[in-house]
C-alpha cells in the first residue's frame, strides 16, 4: 500500500487554515499543521484518524525552524497572516520576509507544490501597509517559486469569521452601528470554498498562477451590514464615519493601544482605515473560481446558520415567532 502523502499547512489551525486541513485529511493526506503553539491547536487532531493531523511547532521567522517541519512535504499551504502593525510578528515580518522565507525553503526541500494565501488588493505599491506587505509576500513567493498556486480571497465568512461576527457582537451595544467605508464594495467567499480551491492547489488539479476569489455577490459595506441585520433580527442605524475622522480615530487608538500595552486593542487603525479606501472585489479578467470549476456559496445561504446567537431571542427566535403567529391567528 502507497505512503500517504504529506501536506504541511502553515497556520493550519486558523479561520481558513482549519478548513483546509480537514480536507485534506478527508482526502486522504497526512497533515502536518505548523503553528506557534501547537497547545491551542488540538482541535484539528480530530479532523482524521488517529495520527493523520498533528499540530507541531514553528516560528516562520526563523528558517530551521520552517524547514524542519516542512521535510518530507510533498505539498506546503501558506495560511499565516496577521493584523499586526508593530512587534515581532508585524505586516513585513509575516506576510513578507516570513512568506518569502516559506517558498524559498519549498523550493531547496524539492516540494512539488506550494499554495500561498494572500488577499484581494495585494500592491506593492498600495498605499496601506497591510495590502502592500501582501504585494511584496507575494512576489518573494513567486521569485523563490515561480510554479505557486496564489490565492487571493475577498473578505471571508463562515462561522468562526472576524468579520460578520464582529459586527453582529457590536450591535449589541447600542442603536448605532457605526461603519468606515460604507460605500466601499466587497465579494464576500465562503471559508470552505477557499479551502476546496487551496485544496486544488496542493493536490496538483489547478494550474500554477494567481486566482481572485469572491463570492456570487458583490456588495457595499452598508449593503452586507443590512442584510446582517435583518438575519439577526435587529435594527441598527447605520452610521458612516467619513475616512478623514477615522484616520484621527486611528491614531487615537493607536496610541491609546501603545500605552496600555496592548491591554486595550485599537478598534480600528490608520493602515485599516486607508485599506477600507479600495473595493475590495475581484478583478476583471483575473482567473477564478470558475477557472477552478467551483460554484461559490452565496452569503445569504450560509449567515442564518452562525449568526442566529446574536438575535435577541437567540436559537429561540424562530420558536417564539412561531407562537406569535399562532396567537394572533
Amino acid at each position: 500500500m502507497p505512503a500517504r502523502k504529506l501536506v504541511t499547512i502553515y497556520g493550519g489551525s486558523g479561520f481558513v487554515g482549519r478548513y483546509i486541513a480537514r480536507r485534506m485529511a478527508k482526502a486522504g493526506w497526512r497533515v502536518r499543521v505548523a503553528v506557534r503553539r501547537p497547545n491551542e491547536a488540538m482541535h484539528v487532531r480530530p479532523y482524521g484518524a488517529v495520527g493523520q493531523v498533528e499540530p507541531v511547532f514553528c516560528n516562520i521567522r526563523d528558517d530551521d525552524s520552517v524547514r524542519a517541519v516542512m521535510t518530507g512535504a510533498d505539498a506546503v499551504i501558506n495560511c499565516v497572516g496577521t493584523f499586526a502593525r508593530r512587534g515581532k510578528n508585524n505586516f513585513d515580518a509575516i506576510q513578507n520576509e516570513g512568506a518569502g522565507r516559506i517558498a524559498r525553503i519549498a523550493a531547496d526541500e524539492g516540494v512539488a507544490r506550494l499554495v500561498h494565501i494572500s488577499a484581494i488588493g495585494a500592491d506593492a505599491q498600495a498605499r496601506s501597509l497591510y495590502a502592500r506587505s501582501k504585494g511584496e509576500g507575494e512576489a518573494a513567493v513567486l521569485a523563490a517559486y515561480p510554479n505557486a498556486v496564489i490565492l487571493r480571497p475577498s473578505v471571508i465568512f463562515g462561522p468562526e469569521d472576524g468579520f460578520f461576527n464582529r459586527f453582529a457582537g457590536m450591535t449589541r451595544f447600542g442603536p448605532i452601528l457605526p461603519l468606515v467605508g460604507a460605500s466601499t464594495r466587497f465579494q464576500p467567499v465562503y471559508v470552505d470554498d477557499v479551502a476546496a480551491a487551496a485544496q486544488m492547489g496542493a493536490d496538483g488539479s489547478a494550474e500554477p498562477g494567481i486566482y481572485e476569489l469572491g463570492g456570487p455577490d458583490v456588495n457595499t459595506l452598508r449593503e452586507l451590514m443590512q442584510q446582517m441585520l435583518q438575519v439577526i433580527q435587529r435594527r441598527r442605524l447605520i452610521m458612516n464615519i467619513p475616512f478623514w475622522i477615522a484616520g484621527i480615530l486611528g491614531w487615537v487608538m493607536e496610541v491609546v493601544q501603545t500605552v496600555s500595552l496592548g491591554l486595550i486593542p485599537a478598534a480600528i487603525t490608520r493602515d485599516q482605515a486607508r485599506t477600507l479606501r479600495t473595493d475590495n472585489v475581484v478583478s476583471e479578467g483575473a482567473k477564478g473560481f470558475a477557472d477552478l470549476g467551483i460554484t461559490p456559496v452565496s452569503l445569504e445561504s450560509v449567515l442564518p446558520d452562525y449568526l442566529w446567537r446574536f438575535r435577541p431571542d437567540g436559537q429561540y427566535a424562530a420558536i417564539k415567532a412561531s407562537a406569535e403567529n399562532l396567537r394572533h391567528g
